[in-house]
């Protein structure tokens, strides 16, 4: 398809400008004022709108099997969800159980993903460590583009990591060019709060944020942070929820450490109240980690946007349904973790943050595809409206108004984390590959045709630099 988008506003992550966009051979081919339409073209008319890089999510979950069940989203509904919101890739979890070959997760996970909708990575999570993972690891950074590992420091007993992992996971992420990811929980204290809170008859919802205080995510992103530091590799942590977490990335990029944060769309909007909900399942259906923290924290979260320590805003789309959440009818501890989200991040930031003065559009489009881009190797490919960028956009209406509801959504999941929630800025059209896969409330997504997207090792500076100044700086341990 060769489609020209014309009489919009173009906004890049640096600038915003009045352009046609040209799109042929599933890249923008051009880019600037009055361009001609060859013949055969498709034209959308934007006046009015902006034009802009579509949506990246850094962190979802599709078809992930967890805590006994697997999430109600595959990799095509997920993904054909994600596109009506305006996101046009997703950057997924290999998981693999305690001491299953990191290869093989990976190469399951790829056959699962190949019903997708649009572009998809992987981060690949170390659960275990022996030579075999040393090993693989490589093979992955190596030949099949895999530039970030995570790392759960939470989920004691299944899959957490302790610190002999995580340092040995660090080194040879920085001997790989690769960049080590975590989730900051500690694991053996939510485990303990956790036993502590039900002995005192508090089984419900509401004890999982008593069981997951932000002191506890805190200091386990203080501690991963303190690892990477003395290793000398950069470091992102994942859905930071909380000030303490965001104070403590902003004090260690103070001293210069490469710390980099991501932030959820539901914990910049969502907060804590929502467990005490009488209904069980309505408040179960919020049961996530980190969990909704009280309103103050969400102020520190657009800080660190705004402030640039917090630098990329995700989802960890990970969809449960009712009969699902309904295993920890009787402890809390039971309850599957997870929420959806894909769909509404893009309209939710938008109308929370630059229809509030918080985010400029360009600063918009960098916390939700650039930045993602830039970390994870795939800039200016993706994450940008530029000649030879791939032809992935989102044409978005600002006066545009939609009522967000599990009615109307397009995942699987049956609950909607924003119900009710009138959001004004939302996608007129979605651009993925060059084909209008959403046109004005038709979502035209098609099975299979989402493409797996490698992500190059950083280069040989990105470990001599990290060495460099964790030399230079003995004293830079976060503490």
């Amino acid at each position: 398809m060769t489609l020209l988008i014309r009489g919009g506003t173009v906004v890049n992550a640096d600038r915003a400008l009045r352009a046609d966009v040209l799109c042929q051979g599933g890249q923008i081919a051009a880019v600037g004022l009055d361009l001609q339409a060859p013949a055969g073209a498709t034209v959308v008319d934007a006046g009015g709108q902006y034009v802009m890089p579509g949506g990246i999510d850094p962190h979802t979950h599709m078809q992930l099997p967890f805590m006994g069940t697997v999430t109600m989203d595959d990799f095509f509904t997920g993904t054909a969800a994600g596109l009506a919101g305006g996101n046009t890739m997703i950057i997924d979890f290999v998981i693999p159980d305690p001491m299953e070959p990191i290869l093989g997760a990976y190469k399951k996970w790829r056959g699962w993903a190949e019903k997708a909708a649009a572009d998809y990575s992987f981060h690949v999570a170390i659960t275990w460590w022996d030579e075999s993972v040393k090993r693989d690891m490589g093979t992955l950074v190596h030949d099949e583009g895999i530039n970030s590992f995570k790392h759960f420091m939470a989920y004691k007993n299944a899959i957490m990591c302790d610190d002999e992992t995580l340092v040995n996971s660090f080194k040879r992420a920085l001997e790989l060019g690769a960049m080590p990811t975590v989730h900051a929980e500690n694991g053996e204290l939510v485990y303990l709060l956790q036993s502590e809170i039900a002995a005192q008859g508090i089984t419900g919802p509401e004890g999982h944020p008593l069981s997951r205080p932000p002191r506890v995510e805190s200091e386990a992103a203080n501690r991963a942070i303190a690892i990477a530091d003395v290793l000398g590799v950069p470091i992102y942590v994942v859905h930071v929820s909380c000030a303490e977490s965001a104070e403590v990335i902003a004090l260690a990029r103070s001293r210069g450490q490469r710390v980099y944060g991501e932030v959820l769309a539901g914990h910049l909007t969502v907060d804590e109240s929502v467990y005490r909900d009488k209904d069980f399942a309505t408040a179960a259906a919020y049961v996530m980690s980190p969990p909704f923290r009280n309103k103050s924290n969400q102020e520190a979260l657009w800080r660190g946007l705004q402030s640039g320590n917090l630098h990329t805003t995700a989802t960890d789309h990970c969809t449960f349904c009712a009969a699902q959440k309904a295993a920890g009818k009787d402890n809390f501890a039971k309850i599957p973790n997870g929420c959806g989200g894909v769909e509404e991040r893009l309209a939710v930031i938008w109308d929370a943050g630059v229809n509030t003065g918080r985010l400029t559009p360009s600063e918009f489009v960098a916390v939700t595809s650039a930045n993602t881009a830039k970390l994870f190797n795939i800039y200016p490919q993706k994450g940008s409206v530029s000649v030879g960028a791939d032809a992935d956009l989102v044409v978005w209406d600002p006066q545009g108004t939609k009522t967000l509801s599990a009615k109307t959504q397009h995942s699987k999941g049956d609950f909607n984390i924003f119900e009710g929630r009138t959001v004004r800025g939302i996608p007129t059209h979605t651009v993925s590959q060059g084909q209008l896969v959403f046109v004005q409330g038709d979502l035209r997504a098609q099975t299979g045709v989402g493409r797996y997207i490698k992500r190059p090792a950083f280069g040989p500076d990105f470990s001599a630099a990290s060495k460099r100044m964790a030399a230079q700086r003995p004293s830079a341990v976060v503490r």
